[in-house]
């Protein structure tokens, strides 16, 4: 059940995350896995500084995973554009 919680909250955050930084999304597949990974840096982020309560598949969570994402997207696509040039 965590696994499938995981997956909506990774589907929700990156699909959010991607619409914010460059309104299109960057796919179905990519949208999970970024927000999947958006919610281990975030959740790191605010434990450096200094936010210690629980984040799971709640709003402050998702929150977080979206903040993370955001942070992935935009070095993903600053490390794209200088592969790219």
């Amino acid at each position: 059940m965590h696994f499938i919680a995981w997956i909506i909250a990774g589907l929700i955050a990156g699909f959010i995350a991607s619409k914010i930084v460059n309104k299109r999304g960057e796919g179905i597949l990519l949208d999970i896995l970024l927000g999947i990974a958006g919610g281990v840096v975030g959740g790191w982020l605010v434990g450096f500084f200094g936010y210690h309560g629980e984040l799971g598949l709640n709003i402050p969570g998702i929150i977080v995973a979206v903040i993370g994402a955001v942070v992935l997207l935009v070095v993903y696509h600053a490390i794209r554009r200088r592969s790219v040039v």
